[in-house]
């Protein structure tokens, strides 16, 4: 998949754990764990937005668009 999800980058640039992010977004382990293993189809902007705000990041620097080669 050409999207690839950096956000155990950014957790580990702010030194949050996956559960203190799930507790600042509100958002299950299941699925931060899902999303932060690239294994999301897709994500909510609101769910994003929550993400970037308790990372204090911008969106790119969570998402990447690394092009397949052919």
């Amino acid at each position: 998949m050409p999207i690839v999800v950096n956000l155990d980058v950014m957790m580990a640039k702010r030194k949050m754990s996956l559960n203190d992010l799930s507790a600042k977004v509100d958002v299950t382990l299941a699925n931060l764990s899902i999303l932060k293993n690239n294994h999301a189809r897709a994500v909510r902007f609101t769910t994003l937005e929550a993400i970037c705000r308790a990372l204090d990041c911008q969106p790119g620097d969570i998402l990447e668009y690394v092009p397949e080669e052919e």
